[in-house]
């Protein structure tokens, strides 16, 4: 596998939809297989419990040509849990509660229990343990556990989003696939002895320009996603994802024909308690214009154990990879690029000629995540990395966090930079990234795998900027370093050219050097 873009067709299948029980769990499943094989195209099936040791599905799947790959969806339901040995705690025979469903929920002994079941019984019905396994969320334990005992070769989990439907997965390697740590499942590992040794592909295709401060209802973030079920209708277009035409041609050209560093990544399915009448527009075309663009050469379609294998062969540690999108879907000169590394992710956002870092979320091997020996015990659950910036949880309605490029008058007011379009260039793991400016000439600003450097022609600085009703996590700042703390972890992020200086309230000016460069070091010291 040589290309550069890669997709899985991954289709989770769930035996029981206590929240509308009149949807036919069936008929989806059917309908993708068909589609699928329409357009000779390999799927992922990655069956619940209740689905495993339920006759339609398992007939259904016993038929499916050699191409597609069948996984397990590691969410616990009540025959599962009780074949284990535990007792069932939910409102219905599945419970999307996360301290019920996921396995964050139970002791990292009955994590155990429930895989050796769930894989005892897989390979019943199939003559072999799985490959791939996929969750909303998987825990380090249970990760780390499935690899040892039984080499699965790859796993896939929810996209970033906050409370969306309980589950907050906050601050992680954006798309794409990493290696993660043997404390948090969540968190790139920085060394290959600290990593399991499973890729973990990010689910769901986010819109890299709009899905990141996605307004925030009673359910948490709204959705813009490659999901096929979502703005399918007149009165929803103007939101985008995976239902619109326009919005999935938009998403495919960013993430196949855009810089990527490493690989562009897309998961395109959906879960069949949505029903097949909800998804059906949507899915078909998406799966028609994969088939054109795989057609094409212009990207390679892989079950996601073969992409779990490919990424193995390639990486040993986690590679350094992009999601580039330099024009806006919906005409309102927003530009955004996401850099991502073993060390750390940041987004660089343009709103028309205004620039900002929105994101910095630093990687740590040794931050353990709340559920590596305890449980989850309350229906949100929460994963999350350790924020330097933080343009959502650190906004408010009249505050948007970020580092925003300025000019910082001898009077000490700031003057922000209008700022031309952006030309990206990749080298090697480093994404480069410059554009013009009327004030203070070229601006260019280099990503490695350890660092941010970012210089200019004339006088310049950033100001960082954070919301008084939404403190950051910064605890003290010093000339040449920024001192953190979150959920009792500390760390730190240091100026090895430039100056941090404290501002006025809930803001630091960050001063170049004479040389007109400010370099941020964002891997461990």
């Amino acid at each position: 596998m040589s290309h550069k873009a890669i997709v899985n067709i991954i289709n989770f299948v769930r035996g029981i939809e206590p929240r509308n029980t009149s949807i036919d769990l069936l008929l989806p499943v059917e309908k993708q297989i068909e589609l699928a094989d329409k357009y000779n195209l390999p799927g992922t099936w990655l069956l619940q419990y209740d689905a495993l040791i339920d006759d339609r599905f398992i007939k259904l799947l016993q038929t499916l040509n050699p191409t597609h790959e069948v996984g397990i969806w590691f969410e616990m339901v009540q025959p599962l849990v009780e074949k284990a040995g535990i007792k069932w705690r939910g409102r219905y025979p599945w419970d999307w509660a996360a301290n019920v469903c996921m396995s964050a929920g139970y002791t990292p002994g009955e994590r155990e229990k429930l895989a050796d079941v769930f894989m005892a019984e897989f390979k019943a019905v199939f003559g072999k343990y799985p490959r791939s396994v996929g969750a909303w969320v998987m825990d380090a334990h249970l990760l780390g556990y499935l690899y040892d005992k039984y080499k699965i070769k790859a796993a896939c989990i929810c996209r970033d989003q906050w409370g969306t439907d309980g589950y907050t997965l906050w601050g992680g390697y954006y798309n794409q696939a990493y290696y993660p740590s043997r404390k948090n499942s969540f968190i790139p590992a920085q060394h290959a002895e600290n990593q399991i040794p499973v890729p973990v592909f990010r689910m769901l295709g986010s819109d890299p320009i709009y899905q990141y401060n996605a307004g925030i209802g009673s359910n948490g973030q709204s959705v813009v996603t490659l999901e096929p079920v979502y703005a399918c209708s007149a009165d929803t277009a103007d939101r985008g994802g995976g239902g619109s035409p326009k919005w999935v041609q938009w998403f495919f050209d960013t993430t196949f024909r855009m810089p990527s560093l490493s690989f562009g990544y897309a998961q395109v399915g959906q879960e069949n308690s949505f029903g097949w009448p909800a998804m059906r527009k949507g899915l078909t075309y998406q799966i028609e214009l994969l088939a054109e663009r795989a057609g094409a050469g212009e990207v390679m379609v892989r079950t996601l154990s073969e992409a779990g294998e490919w990424f193995r062969w390639k990486y040993s540690l986690t590679p350094a990879s992009a999601v580039v999108a330099l024009t806006d879907w919906r005409g309102k000169g927003r530009r955004s690029i996401w850099y991502n590394s073993r060390n750390y992710r940041t987004n660089l956002f343009w709103e028309r000629d205004r620039f900002c870092i929105r994101d910095i979320h630093l990687f740590r091997e040794e931050y353990a995540e709340r559920y590596l020996h305890h449980t989850c015990t309350t229906p949100p659950s929460k994963y999350d990395t350790l924020p330097a910036m933080d343009g959502l949880c650190w906004s408010s309605n009249s505050t948007s966090a970020g580092i925003y490029l300025a000019r910082i008058l001898p009077d000490g007011s700031v003057s922000y930079i209008a700022c031309g379009t952006p030309e990206v260039e990749e080298s090697g793991e480093n994404l480069i990234v410059k554009w013009q400016t009327e004030q203070i000439g070229q601006i260019k600003l280099t990503c490695t795998p350890e660092e941010m450097h970012i210089s200019a022609e004339a006088d310049w600085g950033l100001k960082m900027v954070w919301s008084k009703e939404n403190p950051a996590s910064l605890v003290h700042t010093c000339p040449q370093s920024l001192h953190y703390r979150h959920k009792g972890f500390a760390y730190t992020v240091e100026c090895a050219n430039g100056r941090f200086e404290p501002a006025e309230e809930h803001s630091i000016f960050i001063r170049p050097d004479k040389d007109g460069m400010v370099k941020l070091l964002l891997a461990q010291l």
